[in-house]
């Protein structure tokens, strides 16, 4: 299990301690003593907590060194990095997120030159030829119909707007009585959640493929903040309440990485939680303070800045400095201390490597709450992409396991009313 560094102490996440309030509120003044002894550690802070909750464009990291004609089609020179050298089906997006080929297995590997050779099984758009920069990523697929299947584009009415989907039908001549809803993970998009579909449609699931505020789709939150799941779950609220408009009975969330923490919100505020049949999270936030302090770790950034960060997130002093509407209440997103709160069915999937999000809270859980979640670690993944370098066996789990939870229930007078359910109280 990763290593984990705790909260100093259930206090510590209710409010500032004296000292701290005098470095942030020295560097809101900007003239005392305070304010110039912690402006340093104070500005820090202050970076680490905005990059957490600021949505931020993609990153050209990957370097693309040539574009050569095999005996079987294309292939691409890479430059070796931890994600290019892991074997699998993946995306290359180039020129500004306007070029995208989905690149398969690795065709030869050099570590003395540093440079991996693939097959490219298509170019879907741009010229692959004229890149020298681009972004690795998971999301292998550009929309439905490269999967082969037909999709309608619908609006989610959502705060502020209009939220674009994807409705992708098991059988176009009737709604299915569970839908699958993909919530896709932080700087993702709804393409993430094509790996998923086809899955879902071998259930007998519609997919509703879904965006939610700041993702470059659906309408940015006031703030243009991240709320880290603890805003973004009313989106996922909204989907729910389309799929039932249009013929859903129950729905299951498929949620990535910030789209698990998301849907663990949904599950645990939503008014309609109770139509919430099951969760299957992919790589999921199930506990920000430990992923925040990994990256701080790993960005050499000393504990008390960290820990300075994420108390910003958290209380209203905070809120000139990170610019958030409202404090991110972390320790309610904490699912490993609260395990055994979390009443609804969940198989989690997590790669073991994971050094983006720690797989240890994924296992912690599954063990505090055998009742209800699974887990089910891959190695050799990284983020997110368990389906990439393993799709059989990524599906075989998801289709065992959710047959599993959609069989009839036992009792029938306990079901689902076919009709609006009734609200389960208010959200919290």
């Amino acid at each position: 299990m990763a290593s984990m560094t705790r909260p100093a102490s259930d206090a510590a996440e209710k409010k500032l301690s004296p000292r701290t309030k005098w470095a942030i509120g020295g560097f809101l003044a900007g003239g005392t003593i305070a304010g110039l002894v912690g402006a340093g550690s104070s500005a820090l802070a202050v970076y680490f907590a905005r990059r957490v909750i600021t949505p931020a464009a993609r990153h050209e990291d990957q370097e693309v060194l040539a574009v050569i004609r095999g005996d079987n089609g294309l292939q691409v020179i890479l430059a070796a990095t931890p994600d290019s050298t892991i074997d699998g089906v993946f995306s290359l997006f180039f020129s500004g997120g306007k070029g995208h080929a989905r690149i398969g297995r690795i065709v030869s590997y050099s570590p003395a030159e540093q440079t991996v050779l693939r097959e490219v099984e298509e170019v879907y758009s741009g010229e692959l030829s004229e890149a020298r920069r681009a972004w690795w990523s998971g999301a292998t697929y550009p929309d439905p119909s490269a999967i082969g299947l037909a999709a309608e584009d619908v609006d989610i009415d959502v705060d502020g707007g209009k939220a674009p989907a994807w409705l992708i039908r098991a059988d176009a001549s009737t709604p299915a009585p569970v839908w699958a809803i993909m919530v896709h993970g932080r700087g993702a998009t709804r393409l993430e959640g094509l790996r998923a579909v086809r899955t879902a449609r071998d259930l007998g699931l519609d997919s509703l493929l879904i965006s939610y505020r700041n993702d470059g789709l659906a309408p940015s939150a006031l703030d243009g903040r991240y709320g880290l799941g603890s805003t973004e779950w009313r989106d996922v609220e909204a989907a729910i309440e389309y799929a039932l408009d249009h013929g859903a009975r129950e729905v299951v969330l498929f949620g990535w990485s910030m789209g698990g923490a998301i849907s663990l919100q949904t599950a645990d505020l939503s008014k309609y939680r109770q139509v919430i049949r099951a969760l299957v999270l992919d790589a999921p936030v199930i506990n920000w303070v430990d992923v925040m302090a990994h990256h701080a770790e790993m960005n050499r950034i000393p504990y008390t800045v960290g820990r300075y960060g994420q108390l910003m997130l958290g209380h209203p002093l905070g809120r000139r400095l990170t610019g958030l509407a409202a404090p991110v209440d972390l320790k309610a997103m904490d699912w490993d201390s609260r395990a055994v709160e979390l009443r609804t069915p969940t198989l989690l999937i997590h790669s073991v490597d994971d050094d983006y999000v720690p797989f240890g809270p994924s296992a912690s859980l599954a063990e505090k709450n055998p009742e209800m979640v699974t887990f089910e670690p891959f190695h050799g993944a990284r983020h997110t992409k368990e389906w990439n370098v393993d799709p059989e066996r990524w599906e075989r789990l998801v289709r065992s396991w959710l047959q599993t939870q959609l069989a009839p229930r036992n009792n029938p007078g306990q079901s689902v009313e076919a009709d609006r359910p009734v609200a389960a109280g208010p959200a919290a």
